[in-house]
């Protein structure tokens, strides 16, 4: 009996714990997490199909299903939601129809679905994967773009086995420059071409030819007879990655160039009458950060102008809502707007809540679709909430459409995102940040404060849902980010302050100077301060605790720590040689140490852990593990944490994001005064 009471009192102590942990967001939760993407507006604005996102506990794995809801009702319907993956829904003309890509059938197809009829026609065997998917105006065609491969290159002639014989798998021969991708590995030799295949079904015909990548996004004209596109059809195009033209194909294969501007033409959109074509264009410079501005040609000439010259902003997703303005996405002060503008440059914004398409850390993010009416269909975001999917009109007035996630956190405190704006002590440039209070946060209280770092450099958070920053939240930690000089989203001079200065003493004096901003406050613990990041964030926390001891420990992600070594072993030297360095590696090694993480290791005592996936091509292992070996000879307390089978996008599973957050706070709260 006795026995029986303790048992009973030790659950009842037990309780205000679970409670706790119940109301406050936990590593479960994110399995729980859904979002929606790709929303898609039909062609008479009653209804939305959407990409309906959610994490498979048992698979570790996110399933991508379509749902559609009404505009009017709000009322959702299940279009396909099963085990299986469904992407790229596109309503045909006339609205009766919804094409889409799914495995369904083994291998990623093209598939159709009959509204009216509820039936779904399977139109593709192809043998590998579709994107781009596109129907004609007059509902016959849909074209796509797909990677024809090609037989590798071999150089050595082997001797025939023995029947039987069990050799070992034979040697690949690598020629090319551009040669691997991280998430892909090797990359297969083959190049994009673009097809058109009917809409009832039938065979794929091939448009495009040659030994360049045909894709990105597909327009068609008016008279269901062409599609432009663009590409990069100069023959050295693995060494010219800034560069890219618009072509035109008919359905005969006929290719027609149409600009041959230096930089890159992209994004086209053809006005509904077909008078128009819309599209994007970006410098082709060598440096870090463009603009992407907008154009319109017209198309009886061919001749086009620049919409909006002056505005310093990179604009996205042009798409006609009339003969005479666009719908448009641009970056501004860490929020996505969304915006109409007019031939003559006026921009009208009509939201600036596109966001929650990432789950994991609060970078920008969000998509929309509209259609001739003026309807727009976006993923609507807030601080506390991933994308669901709202409705716009170019009057200004939005309607969400979905909650997807209230059954989960709506009887949960998250922690509350708060702006804060400060002046750097490097040259008093204003840096805007924001941070997060814990659930039941009391300002009469100090709180451990951690900086988390933003990736890129050239990407920007702001105030959006984070997972990973609610956790951290959830256990008591007051969570600081900023968007620290060369973050997009404050036009091109604010960028180029990182030209050649990656990383640098400058972006550490924003962050130093965030950390200060933040002591002042007043509930700040000045003696537990913690810092993080991942990619530019891991290089930016490796080169701060070479330049500081304030912190208690550290965590770095996936980072740089040796340029000289990183540029010539990951995916991206290509680009990044060009473009964030002065020259060649070997003829500017002073520059390349300079901003190496490993040129401070000397100055380390901050307690480290390094995280890294083991099969990152962009930041490879072996610079994390340069950094591991150097801290070890020199006797700091480190630990490397290598997560099996990740590329650089460490999270992309949700137990590798749990992992990732788990063993953060795991660490620091072995540090934590």
């Amino acid at each position: 009996m006795a026995i029986g009471i303790r048992k009973t009192l030790s659950a009842l102590a037990l309780l205000p714990v679970l409670a706790q942990a119940n109301s406050t967001f936990n590593a479960n939760d994110i399995f729980a997490l859904e979002y929606a993407n790709d929303p898609q507006i039909s062609p008479n604005g009653k209804q939305v199909v959407y990409v309906r996102n959610s994490n498979d506990i048992m698979k570790d794995n996110t399933r991508r299903n379509l749902w559609l809801v009404d505009v009017k009702s709000g009322e959702q319907t299940p279009l396909f939601s099963d085990e299986n993956q469904y992407l790229h829904p596109r309503w045909s003309p006339d609205g009766k129809k919804i094409a889409f890509i799914s495995n369904v059938s083994g291998s990623y197809q093209v598939h159709v679905h009959y509204l009216e009829k509820n039936r779904t026609a399977l139109l593709s065997q192809l043998q590998s994967s579709v994107s781009n998917l596109t129907w004609s105006p007059d509902g016959k065609w849909l074209a796509f773009s797909q990677q024809i491969n090609e037989k590798p290159s071999v150089i050595a002639k082997m001797p025939a086995k023995p029947k039987g014989a069990k050799w070992s798998d034979p040697a690949i021969v690598i020629d090319k420059a551009y040669y691997q991708a991280d998430g892909r590995g090797l990359v297969k030799p083959g190049y994009r071409q673009i097809f058109i295949l009917p809409s009832d079904g039938g065979t794929p015909r091939q448009l495009t030819s040659g030994n360049f990548h045909h894709g990105g996004k597909l327009t068609w004209h008016s008279n269901s007879e062409e599609i432009v596109f663009s590409a990069n059809r100069i023959k050295d195009w693995e060494y010219k990655r800034l560069e890219g033209d618009l072509f035109s194909v008919d359905l005969k294969g006929k290719l027609t160039q149409l600009t041959t501007q230096p930089g890159r033409e992209h994004s086209p959109s053809f006005s509904r009458n077909g008078k128009k074509l819309a599209f994007l264009s970006a410098s082709g410079e060598l440096n870090p950060y463009r603009n992407h501005k907008l154009n319109v040609m017209d198309w009886s000439d061919k001749e086009f102008e620049m919409v909006g010259k002056d505005f310093d902003r990179s604009i996205q997703n042009p798409t006609w809502i009339s003969n005479s303005r666009l719908a448009i996405a641009y970056d501004d002060f860490g929020k996505r707007k969304l915006a109409a503008i007019s031939l003559s440059g006026n921009i009208k914004d009509l939201a600036d809540s596109l966001s929650g398409t990432t789950l994991g850390r609060p970078y920008i993010s969000g998509q929309f679709s509209a259609n001739y009416s003026g309807k727009i269909a976006f993923t609507h975001g807030t601080a506390q909430r991933p994308a669901d999917v709202s409705i716009a009109s170019t009057k200004g007035n939005t309607k969400q459409l979905t909650a997807l996630n209230e059954d989960l956190l709506a009887h949960k405190t998250l922690g509350e995102v708060h702006e804060v704006n400060y002046k750097s002590s490097f040259d008093g440039e204003q840096i805007q940040g924001w941070y997060i209070t814990p659930p039941n946060f009391d300002p009469k209280k100090k709180y451990p404060l951690l900086v988390e770092i933003h990736g890129g450099p050239h990407l920007a958070y702001g105030p959006h849902f984070s997972a990973e920053l609610q956790r951290y939240a959830a256990q008591g930690y007051v969570v600081f980010y900023d968007n620290h000089r060369g973050s997009s989203s404050y036009g091109e001079r604010f960028a180029m302050l990182l030209k050649y200065k990656y990383s640098s003493k400058e972006d550490f004096a924003d962050h130093n100077s965030g950390v200060d901003a933040m002591i002042s406050k007043g509930f700040i613990d000045k003696g537990n301060l913690f810092i993080a990041g991942g990619s530019a964030g891991g290089i930016a926390t490796a080169y701060a605790i070479g330049l500081t001891n304030r912190f208690n420990a550290a965590v770095v992600v996936k980072p740089v720590i040796n340029w000289l070594s990183k540029v010539l072993t990951a995916d991206s030297g290509l680009l990044q040689i060009p473009t964030q360095f002065p020259g060649m590696p070997w003829e500017h090694v002073e520059h390349y140490w300079q901003r190496s993480p490993l040129s401070l290791v000397g100055n380390v005592t901050t307690p480290t852990m390094l995280m890294t996936g083991e099969e990152d091509l962009r930041t490879p292992m072996a610079e994390t593990e340069q950094y591991y070996q150097a801290l070890k000879l020199r006797k700091i307390d480190t630990v490397l944490v290598k997560i099996p089978g990740a590329p650089h996008g460490i999270a992309g599973k949700p137990s590798r994001m749990i992992s990732k957050i788990e063993h953060t706070l795991a660490w620091f709260e072995k540090y934590k005064k």
